[in-house]
């Protein structure tokens, strides 16, 4: 009997089957106790955050907790008003700086990355080699010359130190190149034929192209700003320009060992949470990107 034709094709119905098929069974088998695995530690971190004091010192320890408080984030809360800043500050800073970094991130990578991609100019293979090299050094190598910058620039100690560093992503401009060289060229062709400027073509056509990209430089953008506690450290005095990872970092001291336990649980579970759920919104665009790393033909 010949097996009935997919929408997709018969291949595509091997792969994708619209229904549960018994050849996915050892796949399921083999996924499912790596799933478990893999998810024991966010398990661990959202229980640990709602545990009273006395289970988090419990001997064995405990994975689970047999009675849920919210006494952890209200000690934190309370360890926030005794430094004089309020936890509202800090959190403010972390989200202000986390929006501009990602939109302006995106912006410019998004621009370069066109640039190099569509735009023909000199020294362009230049350039982009440097962005190539510029991948290849981690923040910790550059914190003098960057330091040295931004004390030239002058904002050292202003809520613009939080941004300025983490603008440049050589990662997000290599590929968006990578996904915009995807794109056919009589796309732009016939834009610019149309009447179309630069702008346009860059707006209107090339950005709805390659949003499973632009998705995944935002997570990236998000959790370099998001966990980011360099900047407060190195680049800022005044303790009401510091951000909720700073702070997070300064809660033992001046705090019993025991309340800082559970304050700490708390406060990670406040960082943890915003990098899972922007990473469950974009998942798809990102595995996208992973998988295809380009265009749909």
């Amino acid at each position: 009997m010949k097996p009935k034709r997919h929408k997709s094709g018969y291949f595509g119905a091997m792969i994708n089957p619209e229904r549960l098929h018994r050849s996915q069974i050892k796949f399921y088998v083999f996924l499912l106790p790596i799933l478990l695995l893999m998810a024991l530690p966010i398990v661990f971190i959202i229980f640990h955050a709602f545990k009273p004091l006395d289970e988090l010192y419990a001997y064995p320890p405990r994975f689970f907790a047999s009675r849920l408080t919210i006494d952890n984030f209200r000690l934190l809360m309370q360890a926030s008003d005794q430094s004089g800043i309020p936890f509202s500050r800090y959190l403010f800073n972390s989200l202000l700086s986390a929006i501009l970094v990602i939109f302006l991130s995106l912006l410019l990578s998004t621009l370069a990355a066109f640039s190099f991609s569509f735009l023909d100019f000199k020294i362009k293979k230049w350039l982009f080699a440097a962005n190539q090299v510029a991948i290849m050094f981690v923040a910790v190598a550059v914190a003098v010359p960057r330091y040295i910058v931004i004390n030239a620039l002058g904002i050292t100690n202003t809520f613009f130190a939080h941004v300025v560093p983490l603008l440049a992503m050589p990662v997000g401009v290599f590929l968006l190149k990578q996904f915009m060289d995807q794109i056919p060229r009589e796309l732009h062709d016939a834009a610019r034929i149309d009447g179309a400027n630069k702008f346009q073509v860059y707006y209107r056509i090339v950005l709805p192209l390659v949003k499973p990209a632009i998705a995944t430089i935002a997570i990236l953008a998000f959790q370099a700003v998001w966990n980011n506690v360099e900047t407060s450290q190195l680049y800022i005095a005044d303790e009401a320009l510091k951000t909720l990872p700073y702070y997070f970092s300064t809660l033992t001291l001046g705090t019993s060992s025991i309340a800082a336990q559970g304050i700490a649980a708390a406060a990670s579970l406040i960082i943890f949470v915003p990098n899972i759920i922007l990473f469950v919104i974009l998942q798809k665009n990102v595995m996208n990107t992973m998988a295809h790393s380009g265009l749909k033909s």
